[in-house]
């Protein structure tokens, strides 16, 4: 038996062939058409030299060729490697070189940057070119358009068997440092995010068709995996779509308005977003638009802050969808997972029922005790990566033992409240240093976008003569207003201590964040370093 990503793709085929797969704009492809153009794609990249082991980069927005690409890479036992599309050029250098690529799905806009890193890069030796539909697909000896690669290779599924010990890699985003890839076992990955465990029982899978079979046996639900496919956030929900023979929506970029239309057109029924980076713009472009959401049935939001405010907005404007928030990593898969409620408190970060394996440990690395108050580090056991690619040290400092068993540590940190459940902080490498008081940016985030000017906000340590570092903020303010020092400050205390209270605000015309919907803390960093605060308090 194979825990297999290619493999389960190819159950959910094998029983539901003429189901609709893949939806991406005017187009639509069955599960039979995904698997014969994944088929004719993974038969191209292995006659130039494409196998086992070998890492192929994925440097596409959402579209089905994306999805397709993914499906080769894993059809021929090589490694799909995620490559994001806002890199510039030295970026892109920095990922294919660590990376290891030996080749590179790319869409034609990107051809310029592609071209720019090719003499640093010599064992990147194919590039398949997908057009956008914008930049004509520019072909060189190391190069050949996408549909034609397709057209000349076979439609066949004739590859070597594959293992549950497949190798997977996520790269994380980097908005706090290099990108790292995380590698993973196919199962491990799969268990942890792709359906082997149940979510809500903990209770594991023991059959490789059992999704597919399942999915059969209804009419499948019709997903929308919102984030970019070059984040876990996404390609995960999408995967677990395919396995069980659901129809998968996607969309290039995030636009609010398209994607209600979307939701309108193809009654979606469950919706994957990355917290009040896209759910804040969604709910106020579904007040505008008056769209037709009576469909959906579920939103789902990880990998990025969802606050209460915002939760509570969601239920407002859709209280017939249930609407969940989990946490997690690249390092660790699922954390945890709560349903939205209206009364939940804005005062913290998002507060989960902890997954069967999920832990949180003090620094003796012992488990929290449920309500001490002790802030410790989050962790989880069972399904573990095999660690960072070729980065030994790193790998070894992701990983604890306690009490005799082993445990993978993303970084962020978290309390355990009186009822078991694991209130998130935020990450450690962005903890703000106040005169020795930690403060976590995501719950001042929060607090700050739960004022009614306040759009978008990021908080930052910038130096402070007396205290090392002090809080700062940088804010987008909803059209029209004004920054009210004042009124923000008061209504920030209202809701945690004052110590958390940013000190310096600046106000940008637009947060910058990931296309996953991550604050580039770097970004803000540099905003506040070039610019003048428009407050102090």
């Amino acid at each position: 038996m194979s825990f297999n990503i290619a493999d389960m793709f190819e159950h959910a085929v094998d029983l539901m062939p003429d189901r609709v797969a893949v939806i991406c704009g005017d187009r639509q492809v069955t599960y039979s058409q995904l698997e014969e153009r994944s088929n004719r794609l993974a038969h191209h990249l292995a006659a130039h030299g494409v196998g086992e082991g070998s890492h192929v980069g994925l440097y596409l927005r959402n579209s089905i060729e994306a999805m397709e690409t993914m499906l080769a890479a894993y059809k021929l036992r090589s490694v799909a490697i995620n490559v994001n599309y806002r890199y510039t050029a030295s970026e892109l250098r920095y990922i294919v070189d660590n990376a290891d690529l030996v080749a590179l799905v790319h869409e034609s806009g990107y051809a310029d940057t592609v071209a720019e890193v090719l003499p640093d890069t010599p064992r990147l030796r194919h590039r398949v070119v997908v057009d956008d539909g914008v930049t004509e697909p520019a072909t060189d000896g190391g190069t050949v358009r996408y549909e034609e690669a397709l057209a000349a290779s076979s439609p066949e599924r004739a590859f070597p068997s594959r293992t549950s010990d497949d190798l997977y890699i996520l790269y994380t985003g980097g908005t706090t440092g290099a990108p790292k890839g995380v590698m993973w076992r196919h199962e491990d990955i799969w268990r942890v995010l792709g359906g082997g465990i149940d979510f809500y029982t903990g209770e594991a899978v023991r059959d490789e068709w059992q999704q597919a079979r399942q999915g059969a046996e209804g009419e499948g639900s019709t997903w929308f995996t919102i984030p970019p496919l070059i984040h876990g956030a996404a390609q995960w929900p999408a995967l677990s779509a395919l396995f069980s023979g659901g129809t998968l929506v996607l969309t290039p970029q995030f636009d609010p308005h398209e994607v209600w239309q979307l939701v309108e057109r193809h009654a979606v029924n469950i919706a994957v977003i990355t917290g009040d980076a896209m759910a804040r713009p969604l709910i106020e472009a579904l007040s505008e638009g008056g769209y037709d959401a009576s469909s959906l049935v579920a939103i789902g939001s990880g990998a990025a802050l969802f606050s209460p405010s915002v939760k509570r907005q969601c239920l407002e404007a859709l209280p017939h969808v249930v609407i969940s928030d989990s946490i997690g990593s690249s390092e660790t898969g699922f954390g945890g997972m709560s349903v939205a409620a209206r009364d939940d408190s804005s005062d913290r970060g998002p507060r989960v029922q902890a997954g069967a394996e999920t832990v949180v440990l003090d620094e003796n690395d012992r488990p929290v005790r449920p309500g001490s108050g002790v802030v410790g580090r989050l962790a989880r056991g069972g399904h573990l990566p095999l660690g960072y690619y070729k980065d030994p040290e790193k790998s070894a400092a992701m990983f604890v033992e306690s009490e005799g068993k082993r445990y993978a540590i993303p970084g962020d940190w978290a309390t355990v409240e009186e009822d078991g459940s694991i209130t998130l902080l935020g990450r450690g490498n962005r903890c703000v240093n106040t005169g020795g008081e930690k403060v976590f940016p995501e719950e001042v985030e929060a607090a700050l976008k739960s004022h009614a000017d306040v759009f978008d906000a990021v908080v930052v340590g910038v130096p402070d003569e007396r205290f090392g570092q002090r809080v700062a903020a940088v804010v987008e303010l909803r059209p029209g207003r004004r920054l009210d020092f004042d009124g923000v400050s008061a209504h920030v205390r209202r809701e945690l201590a004052g110590y958390k209270v940013p000190r310096s605000v600046w106000v940008a015309d637009r947060i910058v964040r990931s296309p996953s919907g991550k604050p580039d803390y770097r970004w803000a960093e540099r905003f506040t370093s070039e610019h003048a605060a428009v407050a102090h308090g």
